[in-house]
């Protein structure tokens, strides 16, 4: 849905994640946003509906008259929509049923065009990898450091893609560079590690902003569904392709992320403070080999073990071994084995995703319970008598 003055941030990005979607709520007798679970909506002028339906249909513009289909549209949906578009500063937001279709839609968007390629800079999420490389959708991909963009784009070239932080290694790339390599070509920039919170990559030049909703928009493990902020025209096309794929963003999914952007730079803020800390004491542990953690900071935190990765993992008592992330509990996870797996092991250790990689989604615990658990799991359970050596002593 498009969002009105955009280009004017007049409020708070603080007061825009409590209020953006909302300003009609007061008008309509209401304080909370309404929930809209409709399939479907009368249509009493059938000739107007057609004129409508035309329009779509030909240019993805939504007017402001009723809904018709949920495919179409949704009420609550658009809030949603309305109030990320705020937070990154865009002309508009298309919300859809995860954050992989919302990816799928932007490749045909420019797939339809006859714009094939993609060159994209690795590492990415271990299936936004997958989809590129495996040329499910037709595309052919390219895969390059960033200072050998320009040299890669190709007249068929149909969006440049990046992830900044990158999962899983928290690479950090110079967004303004990369855009100005892009030329013509549009940048998408997957910022679901950062959010908005902490970078807005359309002022960087970005034009497309993908997020895994899933995660810190949500924030909650409970809801899934994927965005895409961009402006106008590109978010009329991804509409025309969410109507033809089918890939919605439930109602009630629509409605539980927006619930969750009002909390969004309350909780990015207090995970980042707990996420610094944690990563300094595994800096200085002998038991880690290496610390990643962005400059702009954040509330992931990757580390590379000396011993084994998998019994971390298996010792854990308070933090969760789970993939996912941006949850207000604490996340732990082995990419190599999970998340990116599905990514040929040569790529993955190329780009920096080791075999003793574990990454950590930091939620809103206290400081000193998480690294209690994490002193104790890096030790394998040694020390607390965790699960790991309860298990290895039956084994043995």
């Amino acid at each position: 849905m498009a969002t009105d003055d955009y280009s004017a941030v007049s409020r708070a990005l603080a007061t825009e994640a409590v209020h953006a979607g909302r300003e009609d709520l007061a008008g309509l007798g209401l304080h909370a946003p309404p929930l809209d679970l409709s399939t479907t909506y009368p249509s009493y002028d059938s000739r107007d509906e057609a004129a409508r339906i035309d329009a779509f249909a030909a240019t993805g513009a939504l007017d402001d008259g009723p809904p018709v289909y949920a495919r179409l549209s949704n009420p609550t949906v658009a809030r949603f929509e309305t109030a990320l578009a705020r937070l990154e500063g865009t002309e508009s937001a298309v919300a859809f049923a995860s954050g992989m279709a919302a990816l799928t839609a932007a490749l045909l968007v420019r797939a339809s065009l006859g714009l094939r390629h993609v060159v994209a800079v690795r590492p990415l999420y271990g299936c936004s990898d997958h989809l590129l490389n495996a040329g499910l959708l037709g595309t052919e991909v390219t895969w390059v450091d960033p200072a050998g963009i320009a040299d890669a784009i190709r007249p068929d070239t149909g969006l440049v893609l990046v992830e900044s932080p990158a999962n899983p290694t928290l690479r950090e790339l110079d967004l303004k560079a990369i855009a100005h390599s892009c030329g013509s070509v549009p940048l998408l920039a997957d910022n679901t590690f950062a959010t908005p919170v902490l970078q807005r990559p359309v002022e960087s030049g970005a034009r497309l902003v993908l997020h895994s909703a899933t995660k810190y928009l949500g924030g909650h493990g409970d809801v899934m569904g994927g965005i895409v902020a961009c402006d106008e025209e590109f978010a009329r096309k991804l509409r025309q392709v969410r109507f033809t794929t089918g890939g919605v963003l439930h109602p009630f999914a629509g409605y539980l992320l927006l619930r969750g952007l009002a909390t969004l730079p309350v909780r990015v803020r207090a995970a980042s403070a707990t996420a610094a800390e944690l990563a300094g004491r595994l800096a200085a542990d002998p038991r880690v080999s290496a610390v990643h953690y962005p400059r702009i900071g954040g509330a992931m935190v990757a580390f590379e073990t000396v011993g084994d990765p998998h019994e971390v993992t298996a010792s854990v008592e308070l933090i969760t071994p789970a993939v996912s992330l941006g949850s207000v509990d604490t996340l732990i996870q082995h990419p190599a084995s999970i998340s990116h797996r599905i990514v040929d092991a040569g790529d993955r250790r190329s780009s920096g995703v080791s075999d003793r990689l574990l990454r950590m989604s930091v939620g809103l615990e206290d400081v000193e319970d998480l690294w209690a658990d994490l002193d104790q799991a890096l030790s394998g359970g040694q020390g607390r008598g965790g699960r790991a050596g309860q298990r290895t002593g039956a084994a043995s």
